[in-house]
């Protein structure tokens, strides 16, 4: 199963290439098993896909916590066909359908309750896409129970869903949906857009 993720940072600070750059030390853990590529318009990271979101996660609350607004956007992807099989995204961790909805909600709901808090509030948007499956409405909806039951859940918006909470449990549980939902071997994609120290929150 080839997983990986694009993404895009964007502090919003007139010093956003020294908090960009600063802020690369906190991918440091992952790079033994990670393959990261950037250019002029994102990062890539392939491998694992339960890394995928820890990686963006503490690359993201490294530049947060400058008290800048920041913004990442990403696309998440397990099982394209577009994509080579690489030993370096094998896991063993269960990921896709391996058990019915019910108990794969209850295990992520139990990650979300066990992740490291950062203690950096954030808001986020995201849509999970299960593609090539006539079975997808119900992964969506055990998808929207884990949010709900796990404390993340904001609201759902036109085409997306909003979540809010410490950037520990949000990234946590975005990463439990891309895991645990959708088929195991079938294309699965997440986008997702995660905002932190945001002007419309003060006053």
């Amino acid at each position: 199963m080839y997983s990986g993720v694009q993404f895009s940072l964007y502090p919003m600070s007139d010093d956003f290439v020294g908090l960009i750059t600063g802020a690369l030390g906190a991918l440091d853990p992952y790079r033994d098993r990670l393959r990261i590529e950037t250019d002029d318009l994102s990062t890539l990271l392939v491998g694992p896909p339960e890394l995928l979101f820890p990686a963006m996660r503490d690359l993201f609350v490294s530049v947060a916590a400058s008290g800048v607004h920041c913004v990442l956007s990403a696309t998440v992807s397990r099982g394209c066909p577009g994509g080579e099989d690489q030993s370096i995204c094998d896991t063993n961790e269960p990921v896709g359908a391996v058990a019915e909805l019910p108990q794969r909600v209850e295990a992520a709901i139990g990650r979300v309750a066990q992740a490291l808090r950062t203690g950096q509030p954030v808001a986020g948007q995201f849509a999970l896409y299960v593609l090539g499956s006539d079975t997808h409405m119900p992964e969506v909806y055990g998808c929207t129970e884990l949010l709900e039951r796990s404390g993340v859940l904001d609201r759902p918006k036109n085409f997306v869903t909003k979540v809010k909470g410490d950037a520990g449990a949000v990234f946590e549980a975005l990463s439990e949906s891309f895991m645990r939902f959708g088929p195991s071997e079938g294309h699965v994609t997440l986008d997702m857009t995660i905002s932190a120290n945001s002007p419309s929150n003060a006053g």
